[in-house]
């Protein structure tokens, strides 16, 4: 007989092979996590703020990044806080919700990357239907079958993982409470649920990755069909940026969760979720923005508005002064 008692907490080991530039490693990712903050949430201002951005291509974009605001903020502070205590710990209910709200906002990023794909079909293979098809109800619909798509495929399943039994083991090999690791520690026999947690991986996973792909072939077909070579350039410009978060996040996903046995490889696992919950969230409003014609042009917009009154201020009270 197993001695099964009340698990009330874990405890998350972190990266202990980096204990000794601990230190740095809490500054690097601070960084990152604080430009991966600033980086989104330059994104839902500027939408916001412009009206000319006010389209469906960024009101998905801005889904999308506060999607990775949220995302971070329930990873990235028990990460820090691995950096900084010798015992980081995480109370069971804690480390149930973790696993649903990650899982639920990975699922209703697939789906809103695949949107995505879909708003850039009809865009560049549609465009005189655009405005008929993608009106404002028809974009908010989308948007929220998004995200509430993502937590119902996760929540069954999230439920199954709530009723597992534990034992006396304790320690997560992981900085946030992953499946896998969590699983590991469970006194049941975790083999169908494993299975369960695979097919479900894979069924959303090939399943939006296939309409991405299906969009981006009626994509690509329509560009090649462009007489101009300027003209296919700008129609690639605007796909490029969504193409590149697709290739990240899938390959990460790939590595992390389509496995047959999720117990295997945990220090790669780590390696790998490290990508996915603080550099791509990092790296993913620049990709949006830094070769973004539109949203350069809306930024110096905003500068130009906020700055043209200042200047007035500054004139008038030097005016009063003299």
């Amino acid at each position: 007989m197993m001695n099964i008692s009340a698990v009330t907490e874990f405890v998350l080991l972190g990266f202990p092979l980096l204990y000794n530039i601990r230190i740095l490693c809490f500054s690097l990712v601070l960084v990152m996590y604080s430009l991966s903050m600033l980086g989104n949430g330059f994104i839902l201002a500027i939408v916001m703020i412009d009206q000319k951005l006010q389209t469906p291509m960024y009101g998905f974009l801005c889904n999308l990044a506060f999607l990775e605001i949220c995302y971070t903020s329930i990873v990235i502070p028990k990460l820090l806080e691995t950096f900084i205590n010798t015992r980081t710990t995480i109370c069971y209910r804690c480390c149930m919700a973790q696993i649903f709200f990650i899982f639920s906002f990975g699922a209703i990023e697939l789906l809103l990357l695949t949107i995505m794909a879909f708003d850039r079909y009809i865009a560049i293979c549609k465009p005189l239907r655009y405005a008929v098809i993608m009106t404002k109800n028809v974009c908010i619909q989308l948007a929220m079958g998004c995200w509430l798509g993502g937590f119902v495929h996760i929540f069954f399943q999230a439920v199954l993982v709530w009723t597992l039994p534990f034992c006396e083991k304790t320690v997560l090999d992981h900085y946030f409470c992953d499946i896998g690791p969590v699983l590991s520690l469970s006194c049941a026999d975790t083999r169908l649920l494993e299975f369960l947690g695979l097919l479900s991986a894979i069924s959303i996973v090939i399943i939006t990755l296939f309409l991405i792909v299906v969009s981006y072939v009626y994509i690509i077909s329509t560009i090649l069909r462009i007489p101009s070579a300027s003209g296919q350039k700008k129609a690639f410009s605007t796909c490029t940026s969504h193409l590149t978060v697709v290739s990240i996040l899938y390959g990460a996903i790939a590595f992390m969760y389509i496995r047959p046995n999720v117990h295997s490889s945990f220090h790669f696992s780590k390696a790998v979720a490290f990508l996915n919950t603080v550099l791509a969230p990092m790296l993913n409003p620049f990709i949006y923005t830094i070769r973004n014609v539109e949203v350069k042009q809306a930024f110096w917009r905003a500068v130009h508005k906020t700055g043209g009154p200042l200047k007035k201020k500054i004139f008038l009270g030097r005016k009063a002064s003299k």
